[in-house]
């Protein structure tokens, strides 16, 4: 997984990109009507329910924008919230606040959405083994606010991009001539790189299980789009060889399902692509 520093520098890419993208040569609106020197106070102001998430996120940005805007925190990230709550009051430059406006909103918006699905996913695999995971199925450019959001939402981040785990997929298998050949290369480019990754291994069926089963070095088996009962079978035959993941198309009606296989992940790309965006609004006070 990526260091705390690595991911530390994505958020500060995106602030940066995203005020870029958003600002331009200046926020024409505000200078155009408010006085450089006026003072303003405004409230996030929650219109819907669900996971409150991007608190945290919305802090770097007022302190990106303007280190003097403060921040009085009421409700934090990975709390219920509903209709009519305010989350936190921000105070300081008017022209500020506004030029930090929307991409708070949007990314608060975004984030709790996310948190909100992954917590009902997590609510429904209560009392079994199994961790909800999510996937690179994510916005290009915030993936980090993305991934951020699912574990706020009590689930847990798969790898976070192509660098920083070995996921050799239907694809990698087929091009390079086989499952066994697929894993002997990869250990030996681990090698001979130095590194140190963990390596996932796709399995369409439960022949190909049994032969990723025969080398030692892989950590978890993705168990994708099978059906309950090979998912069973799949799961006893690697036993604690390494870990299990099931993928393919599970969504809410199935997801208890599976974790009753006893694997050990579910991933789901639903949790970053297929949410609706909470309503938010910043409101001057």
């Amino acid at each position: 997984m990526i260091t705390e520093q690595q991911f530390n520098t994505e958020l500060d890419l995106i602030i940066k990109n995203a005020i870029r993208e958003d600002v331009g040569d200046g926020d024409h609106s505000s200078l155009a009507c408010i006085p450089f020197s006026a003072k303003g106070k405004a409230k996030l102001l929650v219109k819907d329910e669900g996971v409150i998430a991007g608190v945290e996120f919305a802090k770097m940005v007022f302190n990106h924008v303007d280190s003097n805007l403060k921040v009085e925190t009421l409700i934090e990230d990975g709390s219920h919230v509903k209709y009519g709550d305010i989350v936190f009051y921000v105070e300081g430059s008017s022209q500020s606040i506004l030029k930090a406006e929307r991409l708070v909103l949007n990314a608060m918006q975004r984030m709790s959405a996310i948190a909100t699905k992954t917590k009902s996913f997590a609510d429904l695999l209560e009392g079994t083994k199994t961790k909800i995971l999510d996937t690179r199925k994510t916005t290009p450019g915030i993936r980090a606010l993305e991934k951020w959001a699912v574990k706020i939402g009590g689930g847990e981040n798969h790898r976070f991009a192509l660098y920083d785990m070995i996921m050799l997929k239907d694809n990698h298998i087929d091009f390079a001539g086989g499952i066994t050949k697929a894993i002997n290369k990869t250990i030996q480019y681990l090698n001979d790189t130095n590194r140190d990754l963990k390596i996932i291994v796709e399995a369409r069926n439960l022949q190909e299980i049994e032969e990723i089963l025969q080398s030692d070095a892989v950590y978890r088996i993705l168990i994708d789009n099978f059906n309950y009962d090979d998912t069973r079978k799949a799961v006893a035959l690697i036993g604690d060889k390494c870990l299990t993941e099931s993928s393919g198309g599970i969504n809410e009606n199935t997801l208890r399902n599976y974790a009753d296989c006893g694997v050990d992940y579910i991933s789901s790309g639903a949790l970053t692509h297929s949410v609706y965006n909470m309503d938010l609004s910043l409101k001057a006070i």
